[in-house]
């Protein structure tokens, strides 16, 4: 497996609509397998294909996100294929943070519960219904494979003052 370089704001990638994936041949699957390692080795919870430069609707996701557990090379990671939010309910805010935005943290309003569906690089159907953190952690890559990041839910204000801020200090 190999580490992938995580591409960062302002890259222009970050704000391409990915494409669907169309088949889970050895590509895609060499990919998501170093996609979860990247993941790993970079202590997130998730990582989007375009994250690393490749402009595909291809997610990975730690399956206990938030939990003791990220991190651990026997937790199963989720690897989803053209994901969809199929249904949201509820709000909370919590803390974001971003892989492609090191060291930069805010709270952002996000469903409390979603039911998302897709397909595993095994080609078999995946759905799952969750709350919590792994919600807000599907939302959070899902917005990635649409060019959304999580600085587009800040005020005006505070999205001014991140872009002051951010771009001038040393990342």
């Amino acid at each position: 497996m190999a580490l992938l370089e995580i591409r960062t704001y302002p890259d222009p990638v970050l704000r391409k609509i990915a494409k669907p994936v169309d088949d889970a041949n050895a590509e895609i699957i060499k990919l998501a397998e170093n996609m979860v390692e990247t993941m790993r080795l970079s202590r997130g919870a998730g990582l989007a294909a375009n994250q690393v430069g490749v402009p595909l609707r291809l997610i990975v996701l730690e399956e206990n996100a938030g939990k003791k557990s990220k991190g651990d090379k026997d937790n199963k990671a989720i690897v989803v294929m053209n994901p969809v939010i199929i249904e949201s309910e509820g709000e909370e805010i919590s803390e974001e943070g971003c892989l492609s935005l090191p060291k930069y943290y805010e709270y952002i309003k996000r469903a409390g519960k979603v039911y998302v569906k897709g397909m595993t690089i095994d080609k078999v159907p995946f759905e799952m219904q969750c709350d919590g953190h792994m919600a807000r952690a599907f939302q959070h890559e899902i917005d990635h494979l649409n060019g959304v990041l999580f600085i587009d839910y800040l005020s005006p204000v505070k999205r001014n003052l991140f872009k002051k801020k951010y771009i001038k200090k040393d990342r």
